[in-house]
């Protein structure tokens, strides 16, 4: 298979970026997409060029740095994986693919494709967390009775890998959908219960200190959210935020 590239680059946030046209040959139906970007790689230093710079680290779709935008999508074409779950057989023989970095004010460019995206853990620095106090017999969480359905949707919730796919894909790059999956894996759980209110606003407080815009229900960050951590979370937090809200004046 033989590919144009059309790859973002910018040697670090303050420079200048533009897009560079590569050309690749040879690449496999069974590749990854970062194995193809890998082969570029290979060429550019062989050329004594600069490679791309990419984040990447387990390649199995666990650790969600693997953050491109390509033709347009987070992530890429297929619905529910990461990029480095994405295989050259979905693209064609002589195909242009254009590929970017993650686009947001919160998100700064490092370089080419790499994004700075620690605004999503000082959100949950801010109240993302269980306090335990661990001094002398600490009660086994096991212990804690939690209803099926309520386990089941935290669970859903926790899924979420943090990658910043959702801010990509909206257009007002809102973390909105990062949050409320935060929020809502500890509000449906009882160790959750104790820092329950003060979590939501902690949370939202610092997610729009960080810049990232408001929601307004298109529902792009689920629909290219590679764990499809679902909108339902969203409706959970305005409730959370409201009620937190209220009791706290």
């Amino acid at each position: 298979m033989k590919l144009t590239l059309k790859i973002w680059r910018q040697k670090n946030k303050n420079a200048h970026g533009e897009m560079k046209t590569y050309q690749v040959d040879h690449i496999s139906d069974d590749m990854s997409f970062l194995e193809m970007i890998d082969v570029l790689n290979e060429e550019l230093v062989e050329k004594n060029d600069d490679p791309v710079a990419f984040d990447h680290d387990c390649r199995e779709g666990i650790c969600g740095m693997c953050s491109m935008v390509i033709n347009g999508q987070p992530h890429g074409p297929g619905k529910g994986i990461t990029t480095c779950q994405l295989h050259m057989r979905e693209f064609n023989d002589g195909d242009t693919i254009y590929i970017e970095p993650f686009r947001a004010d919160a998100f700064p460019i490092i370089k080419d494709l790499v994004v700075d995206r620690s605004a999503f853990d000082r959100i949950q620095q801010a109240g993302g967390f269980i306090s335990v106090n661990t001094s002398g017999n600490t009660i086994d969480a096991n212990a804690i009775p939690v209803p099926k359905e309520n386990a089941d949707t935290a669970f859903d919730s926790a899924t979420c890998i943090g990658c910043g796919a959702c801010v990509a894909a909206c257009k007002n790059s809102s973390a909105i959908l990062f949050v409320s999956a935060k929020v809502s894996q500890f509000a449906l759980l009882p160790q959750g219960e104790l820092e329950r209110k003060e979590r939501a606003l902690k949370m939202v407080e610092q997610m729009d200190k960080e810049g990232f815009g408001s929601c307004t229900n298109i529902g792009d960050c689920a629909a290219e959210c590679p764990k499809e951590i679902s909108l339902e979370n969203i409706a959970r937090l305005n409730r959370e935020y409201i009620s937190a809200t209220i009791k706290s004046k």
